[in-house]
């Protein structure tokens, strides 16, 4: 939803001809043509009393069909329609330029506390004794979400093997695993589930000429099977799409427009800047999980090291207004020719930043947990909580409040909620 327009009862709310109210045509048509500016979606909402249950009249249902198909005609629009809400329930009723006419399914409220609301309550299957005893935590309904869920991963390095072989092993039924990488011998002891086979380091060693290394790594697994394998390993019946490359590439971002919630653990600056849009463009919540170490470049000390889980989205804080999309680092990506090289800490080019699986796992268990609890009607904590921040030096964990700025060019008025309407700041493709 991007805005609100109220009828005012007795001006555009008025006694009807065939049903108790009605709005004014020209309420209507003005209302339709503000949202077709924009290529938003016109949808005329009202309320029945009741909880749990909901349905249109009968006069409602021939109004939309006396009104709906030449409303579509005057504005040009793809898709106008109706919701009528009761307590916990809805039901929707969408138009389209086509001729098509649809029942709506469900509608998921992201923020404050997120829900699933539907036209009647559904009952949920048992759930199977592979997942009895978390199903012991949220019940059959939980369970059955969770086995509805479509989440990416964006970034399958250390901590995103661990999120997305946690995802598998709770039930989701549908993961897109993103990245471009190949496993190599350093990240054996954090990708989980990567083989020796899989980095070939008995050709990628420095001792060895440089033709048998550039074999190696070509034929190195990529790590976005790896993750596949784990994931199927763990379940089945799971649908994976791996996508071997980078999500600043437009037709890999379009892949998480319909995603139910999106982990970003790839700390390029392009990542970040790509998901955060989707993340207010779309009306998708996404948690950005990382490790830091920082390492003193005189006397080579360890002087921090941390763990942060960061949640963003529809109503929630924003990565951009909180300095985590650097300007400089954007344009250094844009510029390099080594633009989706990993991060590194330290200044020195040929030194790779300090990982352990360990600091990893401390991100990613405290973002997987967060997401399920939300996602399966356990916690009612809003969107915008503070960012978890764990200090594995001192022990201490701690507070970062997110911020919000209104004018912001990723979370305001410019992007927010407007879908397929704004360009994302994605590469486009070069026939485009």
């Amino acid at each position: 939803m991007r805005e609100v327009l109220t009828a005012s009862d007795g001006k555009h709310y008025v006694p009807g001809t065939r049903g108790y109210r009605k709005l004014t045509a020209d309420f209507v048509l003005d209302s339709a043509l503000n949202f077709a500016e924009d290529q938003s979606v016109y949808l005329a909402v009202h309320c029945h009393g009741g909880r749990g249950t909901v349905a249109f009249s009968q006069t409602d249902l021939e109004s939309h069909e006396l009104g709906y198909p030449g409303l579509l005609e005057l504005i040009g629009a793809p898709v106008v329609g109706a919701l009528v809400f009761a307590e916990d329930a809805v039901a929707g009723d969408l138009w389209t330029s086509t001729g098509e006419r649809f029942e709506l399914d469900h509608l998921v409220i992201t923020d404050p506390v997120r829900q699933i609301l539907t036209p009647a309550p559904r009952k949920a299957p048992s759930a199977s004794q592979e997942y009895d005893r978390q199903a012991r935590l949220f019940g059959d309904r939980g369970q059955e979400i969770l086995k509805r869920q479509k989440v990416a991963v964006v970034g399958l390095g250390g901590a995103g093997s661990l999120i997305s072989e946690q995802l598998a092993r709770l039930g989701v039924g549908h993961l897109v695993l993103i990245d471009s990488d190949v496993v190599e011998t350093s990240n054996l002891s954090r990708i989980v589930g990567a083989r020796r086979t899989d980095a070939h380091p008995w050709m990628t060693a420095e001792r060895r000429p440089r033709w048998m290394r550039q074999l190696g790594y070509r034929l190195a697994a990529k790590k976005v099977h790896v993750a596949r394998r784990v994931a199927r390993t763990a379940s089945p019946a799971i649908q994976v799409d791996a996508i071997v490359s980078g999500v600043e590439e437009h037709e890999v971002a379009q892949l998480l427009r319909d995603c139910d919630h999106v982990f970003l653990s790839a700390d390029s600056a392009t990542a970040r800047l790509v998901v955060n849009a989707i993340a207010h463009q779309y009306l998708i919540t996404v948690t950005q999980v990382g490790a830091k170490v920082s390492v003193d470049k005189l006397s080579g000390d360890v002087t921090d090291v941390f763990a942060v889980s960061r949640r963003a989205g529809p109503g929630g804080a924003c990565l951009k207004c909180n300095g985590l999309i650097s300007s400089d680092r954007l344009r250094q990506e844009a510029t390099s020719a080594e633009q989706l090289d990993r991060q590194r800490y330290v200044d020195d080019p040929g030194v790779h930043a300090p990982s352990v699986i360990t600091l990893n796992s401390v991100a990613t268990s405290h973002a997987v947990n967060e997401w399920l609890m939300r996602t399966t009607g356990l916690s009612t904590q809003p969107l915008d909580v503070a960012w978890f921040h764990a200090d594995t030096l001192s022990g201490e964990v701690l507070i970062d409040e997110p911020r919000q700025d209104f004018g912001c060019t990723q979370c305001g008025p410019s992007r927010f909620a407007l879908g397929d309407s704004r360009r994302l700041p994605t590469k486009m493709p070069k026939d485009a």
